[in-house]
């Protein structure tokens, strides 16, 4: 996958649209709403899940308008070693947030 490091402001060529991979709002927005998630757990702050948010959110525009599938998925769990810095959470443990917030990137 592309450097997921790259700025937050940067903005994607998508289907002929431009779309702005802003973080900060998505933030809020997960920071707001994980603990409805099924795949949360109740003992875990969010700060657990934050870093799984931010490498869907972006993965998205990277991926374009591409659909989540086993390709995107498979990609996805070899780049989460590099995507999440200093969390120590596995990619089984994740992997659920991602594909959340890749797809909620998408349908923005």
């Amino acid at each position: 996958m592309a450097d997921i490091d790259r700025q937050e402001d940067t903005q994607s060529e998508t289907s002929g649209t431009r779309r702005n991979v802003e973080w900060s709002g998505q933030d809020t927005y997960w920071r707001d709403n994980y603990g409805a998630r099924p795949y949360t757990q109740a003992d875990r702050a969010y700060e657990y899940y934050q870093p799984a948010y931010k490498y869907g959110h972006e993965s998205a525009f990277f991926y374009g308008d591409r659909a989540w599938d086993h390709e995107v998925e498979d990609d996805l769990a070899r780049g989460w070693e590099q995507a999440r810095g200093d969390s120590n959470c596995s990619w089984d443990e994740v992997k659920d947030a991602v594909r959340d917030a890749y797809e909620r990137a998408r349908s923005l």
